[in-house]
């Protein structure tokens, strides 16, 4: 069964047009192509952007309510129907990201298609070089990710679910390269979700957090990541995140040692003016910084 919607995006928006560094997501010849499981049902979703005001989305799988299920998840994704108007009105002119908003419009911030890949992938990327991470990550997709080859497609594999990954032992995750605690700390938030004593789709994203939070290894930075790029909360950033610490030290002290650290009840306090719209924010503050450092070292 194949859905397909035409989608005329609310706001400026730019497919990305490289491959997630986990290897879940593919490119080929200008399409996006993602394999995403629907009540342990495939489904292949396939994006294109024919024009900067065209989103194309269609999605295969045995049944159309599992096709639509998929094709929505990716909506969701990719932010086609997120209106950013008021975002843009009103910190156009903000004197530190004024100038990235109004160049790059289109920046979102990254989602999954799933949040329960997003806390998975939060856990793992927890305290660690992000290249070490993906090492993590790719060797549990390998491992229990869901494959599905459909020439001339290219084969696509699914992050693991929660239920797959609540059935492995913590031992056996830490041999994907996680620490015992965060191995546990996976393993008890992935039978939460499969339980679902946790619904990462409820609206209610609090009472999952308060529930997650009680897991050793699950702290706040866990919970805002997987808020941000699992839930679609633009209001939260992980704040203890290395690159914001060290960017708002950086701010703060108007350059200052390239070493320098703040605290993240310190990064929350640099972003409050933001508001609702800290995340966003925070994603024209990196995008800003790391144009300006390209820039010197030209």
């Amino acid at each position: 069964m194949e859905v397909r919607v035409d989608v005329r995006p609310v706001w400026p928006l730019h497919l990305a047009r490289h491959s997630g560094m986990d290897g879940v997501q593919r490119h080929r010849d200008g399409v996006l192509h993602r394999l995403l499981h629907v009540d342990g049902q495939p489904a292949h979703v396939r994006v294109a952007q024919p024009s900067a005001d065209r989103v194309v989305i269609g999605s295969s799988a045995e049944s159309r309510d599992v096709a639509e299920h998929a094709l929505e998840r990716m909506r969701f994704a990719l932010g086609v129907d997120d209106d950013l108007r008021p975002f843009f009105r009103r910190f156009r002119d903000d004197p530190l990201i004024g100038a990235s908003v109004r160049s790059m419009p289109h920046l979102r911030v990254a989602r999954r298609p799933e949040p329960f890949e997003a806390l998975a992938w939060a856990v793992c990327e927890q305290l660690i070089d992000y290249e070490r991470a993906t090492e993590i990550e790719r060797a549990i997709v390998a491992y229990g990710g869901l494959r599905v080859t459909n020439p001339p497609h290219p084969p696509l594999r699914d992050v693991p679910t929660a239920a797959t990954v609540a059935g492995w032992s913590p031992a056996r995750l830490e041999s994907f390269g996680l620490t015992p605690t965060r191995a546990l700390a996976l393993h008890r938030a992935a039978r939460e979700v499969a339980s679902g004593r946790v619904d990462l789709h409820a609206a209610d994203h609090e009472r999952g957090w308060a529930r997650l939070r009680k897991i050793r290894g699950i702290g706040s930075w866990t919970l805002e990541f997987l808020a941000i790029h699992g839930q679609g909360r633009y209001d939260q950033l992980p704040a203890g995140d290395l690159a914001y610490r060290k960017v708002v030290a950086q701010l703060q002290a108007g350059g200052g040692h390239p070493l320098a650290r703040v605290e993240e009840d310190e990064v929350r306090a640099f972003f409050a003016p933001y508001g609702e719209w800290a995340g966003l924010a925070g994603a024209h503050v990196l995008a800003t910084t790391s144009r300006l450092r390209r820039a010197l070292a030209a």
